[in-house]
């Protein structure tokens, strides 16, 4: 199969490896496809590599070509760390390999595929179509700290506000094209504790259980109905994740117990509300809530921005995209403050799976759907 600019793109990356969280010669093979394109790029480290541990350190980068004064500004984001590869691979997970039409290695489709698929576009769109820039980081993969929520700070402090922003996630389900995601669930985690007296299992009387108060606080909540679902969102869901009572004796009441859940939610609660909920309930039962509250739902609604990407993936595909909401989280929850946001990009059947790959062909057409999606984002 004809080596494309994209495949050459997506080797280079893909060959770097950089699990979570990334840094170094993966942005150096960003930085230098970039550069040659007139891009003008900054990289930072954030995080506790700051401190002097570089084990902790997270880089970032952002490139921006900017365009004649006045013109629009359209920019592509992603992450550049990618998960741990695991056991099992046919081939090393860190040198991508071609197999028949596929292309394999650890971030194909999660998501440097579609980053090599990002620059390839913007090759192919002119500076004086407007303003184009890049939010790419090294912590989208891991707890998310110092990587786009860092990038947008930097950006506030330039004074740089994207008119759109298209962030490259796999969404894309059966065949390349047939799912955009226009909004994503919020999500919280929230630690439960309750504290007792420990004591002898043949004097109750003088000590005070915990575990019962835990199971009838679980069991509320777990009958909990937070909404019916909206327009654009499935109900909002309360998962029990975990279940702690450090106790190793058979005849020691014990004295806390804990427990874990985690809930997805649409865009009738927030994290706030949620949280707050939780600890009432807690409470009632004598117990404590730690929420952490990763992201907030966001929603881009149906159209113009829908519309342009729909329009260049049925001109590219023949067919026409779902919107939807589905799915877990991603930095798309911190961009949305920025400006409207939507992610699209390839098949996500093998994302984070071992043996990783993407169809060579996809990677061309998709490099197509985005250098429409720019210029039409930037001619509106």
């Amino acid at each position: 199969m004809m080596e494309t600019m994209a495949l050459d793109l997506a080797k280079r990356l893909m060959a770097a490896s950089s699990v979570t969280p990334a840094r170094g010669q993966v942005f150096d093979a960003m930085e230098a496809m970039l550069a040659p394109l007139g891009f003008e790029v900054t990289r930072f480290i954030r995080g506790d590599g700051e401190q002097g541990t570089p084990e902790e350190a997270v880089e970032n980068l952002f490139a921006i070509r900017r365009g004649p004064a006045g013109s629009k500004h359209f920019a592509f984001a992603g992450h550049l760390d990618v998960v741990p590869p695991g056991d099992g691979w046919t081939s090393d997970a860190f040198e991508p390999e071609e197999r028949g039409e596929l292309l394999y290695g650890r971030g194909a489709v999660d998501m440097k595929g579609s980053i090599a698929c990002m620059v390839d576009a913007v090759a192919n769109v002119p500076a004086r179509a407007g303003t184009i820039s890049f939010i790419i980081t090294g912590d989208e993969e891991g707890p998310a700290l110092h990587g786009t929520r860092a990038l947008i700070d930097y950006m506030d402090a330039e004074g740089i506000r994207p008119d759109l922003c298209l962030v490259g996630e796999p969404t894309s389900v059966n065949r390349l094209g047939d799912m955009m995601k226009i909004g994503r669930r919020g999500s919280v985690n929230i630690w439960l504790e309750v504290e007792g007296t420990q004591g002898h299992v043949a004097y109750p009387h003088l000590a005070d259980n915990p575990i019962p108060k835990l199971v009838a606080m679980l069991a509320e909540l777990d009958a909990l109905v937070l909404d019916e679902g909206t327009d654009w969102f499935q109900p909002s869901n309360l998962e029990i994740t975990e279940i702690d009572i450090p106790n190793h004796a058979h005849n020691v009441i014990p004295a806390k117990a804990k427990a874990r859940l985690s809930i997805r939610f649409n865009d009738t609660h927030s994290g706030a509300s949620l949280s707050e909920k939780i600890g009432a309930i807690a409470e009632k039962h004598g117990g404590t809530a730690l929420p952490i509250i990763s992201g907030e739902p966001f929603l881009t609604p149906p159209g113009e921005f829908s519309d342009i990407i729909a329009a260049a993936v049925k001109a590219e595909t023949g067919i026409d995209p779902e919107p939807s909401t589905t799915g877990g989280t991603s930095d798309a929850r911190f961009l949305r403050a920025v400006c409207p946001v939507i992610e699209f990009g390839l098949c996500n059947a093998t994302m984070h799976k071992r043996d990783e790959a993407v169809a060579i062909e996809d990677l061309s057409t998709l490099s197509r759907i985005y250098a429409r999606i720019a210029k039409d984002a930037l001619a509106h």
